[in-house]
């Protein structure tokens, strides 16, 4: 089969959604698929591969370091006249993600769209949380013009249905668990951070940024420290909000963006993943704080819904509970056999979880939408 992925974010950029869509990309491949590539032009340096079409880009207020693709309908329109895909996945409902819904349907390429951001929930976040209905009637709008709308979760899906969107597409993920493992684990970098063998690591691995609610892993953390005064704050990443926490906190440690075996080694090394996000629609980082042997507190949907076991595997919190949350946070900080028990039934339940069946998965969504439309026949956009 042929296929092509369209994305506004991609690596070299970290984020949960370049590295999925990379992931998906190299499962294709991985199943002897053709796969071509659409994504923004990062930088002028930036050359692309042999099957990779780069579109120009433009910087996302308020977020450094990212950019979103430019619309470019005409031009996918031109490739995929001369160069036809047996179907598209289209990632990410910026610009460039509708141009080439568009492009698709005047073609009659049969297209699927990931659901991967609650761009609603990031209203409220940035404090515009007026405009939460009117981001939700344009992502119904994008993903009601697709053939398929994948989600990562059950309880996403039976929201998104509830709420009007149609042919939504459960599809579970996985993470490497032969890159996050427990034996990645470093005494000579937890060393590096001002910690001996018995002292407490908690660490933050993502975005530094408004949307991850990172005041309330703040708290829990200094409540914890009244108790475990060694403990250290280790955060990986970078974005917006980290000069203004790195000038509040200047106790904490900053390891900057981790790509890779890095990463891994970094997450490996710690020993409590307090994660207070309200806006992921997948979470990742849960999968990999949990396949790395780390007890994980999180909110109850998403990854940690589907995977963390509370009391088990962490905390698994309902609602909003910061209360609870910050509870949970001191009460497994400060327990290390648990901890250390909690961190390793994690592992074992994450185990089972293989890229190679996320790939099968989606090669078998992509090859039902190719089959089911008839070839040449255009959908009204």
């Amino acid at each position: 089969m042929h296929y092509c992925i369209v994305s506004e974010t991609y690596p070299p950029e970290i984020n949960g959604v370049a590295l999925t869509v990379q992931n998906l990309e190299q499962g294709l491949r991985g199943r002897g698929h053709r796969v071509d590539l659409v994504r923004p032009r990062q930088s002028p340096a930036d050359l692309p591969l042999p099957h990779e079409t780069l579109i120009g880009s433009a910087q996302i207020p308020r977020y450094p370091g990212m950019r979103m693709g430019l619309p470019a309908g005409r031009l996918l329109k031109k490739r995929w006249t001369m160069d036809r895909p047996d179907a598209i996945y289209i990632a990410t409902e910026g610009p460039l993600g509708w141009s080439a819904m568009r492009a698709a349907a005047a073609l009659g390429i049969p297209a699927a769209s990931g659901f991967h951001t609650r761009f609603d929930e990031y209203m409220r976040d940035y404090g515009v949380g007026f405009l939460q209905p009117m981001a939700l009637r344009w992502m119904r709008r994008f993903h009601n013009t697709s053939a398929a709308t994948i989600v990562p979760t059950c309880e996403l899906m039976e929201f998104l249905v509830g709420i009007g969107f149609d042919r939504v597409t459960h599809m579970p993920r996985a993470v490497d668990t032969a890159l996050f493992h427990p034996g990645k684990r470093d005494p000579a970098l937890r060393a590096s951070w001002g910690l001996g063998p018995d002292d407490l690591a908690v660490i933050h691995v993502g975005r530094i940024a408004a949307e991850k609610n990172l005041p309330l892993a703040i708290r829990a953390f200094r409540q914890l420290q009244e108790i475990r005064p060694e403990a250290k704050f280790i955060w990986v990443g970078d974005g917006p909000e980290r000069a203004a926490i790195a000038r509040d906190h200047p106790d904490f440690v900053f390891c900057g963006i981790q790509r890779s075996e890095d990463c891994a080694r970094h997450f490996a090394s710690a020993d409590l993943f307090p994660f207070p996000s309200h806006s992921e629609t997948f979470g990742n980082v849960t999968l990999e704080a949990m396949a790395s042997g780390i007890a994980t507190v999180a909110f109850r949907y998403g990854a940690a819904r589907e995977h963390l076991k509370d009391g088990l595997h962490g905390a698994s919190i309902p609602g909003r509970d910061e209360a609870a949350f910050i509870r949970a946070v001191c009460r497994i900080g400060v327990d290390d056999p648990m901890r250390s028990e909690m961190g390793r039934l994690a592992r074992e339940a994450i185990a089972r979880l293989t890229p190679a069946q996320v790939a099968a998965d989606f090669d078998g969504i992509l090859q039902h939408i190719a089959r089911s439309q008839p070839h040449g026949h255009a959908r009204a956009a």
